[in-house]
């Protein structure tokens, strides 16, 4: 493994001897609430790098871009560098979380069509909401960017949906990150896991993601495991 070059709340990135490709390894650590609560999941991060793995996989198929390649171990994958878009991406297809709390949405409330948010990556001024006009203004992306964000936010919603549905499972929201690559195009970064998505049983209702660490529901790792079996 090459020198350590980034390390986030869940995640570190390393070089390797190919310019263009990085080691991203996944970490047990959890946080929640902008950091606020912090512990550690057992196996959390070999479950969410299989986890992700597999679903990137999907997307590939599927025709999404992305900087996957492919899985090194339990907790690392080979990834394409890119220059990360600093707004974070949420589509949410059902009420829950931040559109309940703030917004007085009623949990569970089908939203069609899907809201697609944008968030300033930025933990010191604690990843607020904010528009297309603000990601110009700050010269984020630029108009063209943000179609294309949108786009492919709108497709992978699609797929992710049927995904998640032919295996029992709701898919309720989740946070997407984008990148350039080296030759300036918009490809999908980070991870798609229980730790980016809500995830409800079909069937019951019960969560499967992280809203069991950020509201003490216990059974965390279960959820996780229960999660990388179905989409295995």
């Amino acid at each position: 493994m090459g020198n350590l070059i980034y390390e986030g709340k869940a995640k570190r990135l390393y070089s390797t001897e190919i310019e263009d490709e990085l080691i991203q390894e996944f970490k047990d650590d959890a946080t929640a609430f902008n950091g606020l609560k912090k512990d550690k999941i057992a196996h959390k991060g070999e479950l969410n790098n299989k986890i992700t793995s597999i679903i990137f996989g999907h997307l590939i198929n599927e025709g999404i871009p992305t900087h996957f390649i492919k899985r090194l171990s339990d907790t690392e994958m080979l990834v394409k560098r890119v220059n990360i878009i600093k707004a974070e991406v949420v589509c949410r297809n059902v009420a829950a979380g931040s559109l309940v709390k703030k917004l007085g949405f009623k949990e569970g409330t089908e939203l069609d069509p899907p809201i697609i948010e944008l968030y300033l990556k930025s933990d010191e001024l604690g990843d607020p909401l904010f528009t297309d006009a603000h990601v110009l203004a700050l010269g984020i992306a630029t108009k063209e960017e943000l179609e294309k964000i949108r786009a492919l936010t709108l497709d992978i919603n699609r797929i992710l949906v049927r995904f998640f549905a032919g295996r029992g499972i709701n898919l309720v929201d989740f946070k997407l990150e984008f990148g350039r690559d080296k030759d300036g195009s918009i490809i999908l970064a980070d991870e798609i896991s229980p730790d980016t998505c809500r995830l409800w049983d079909a069937g019951t209702g019960k969560k499967l993601d992280k809203d069991r660490f950020r509201f003490d529901l216990g059974n965390v790792e279960e959820a996780y495991k229960e999660i990388m079996e179905r989409v295995s």
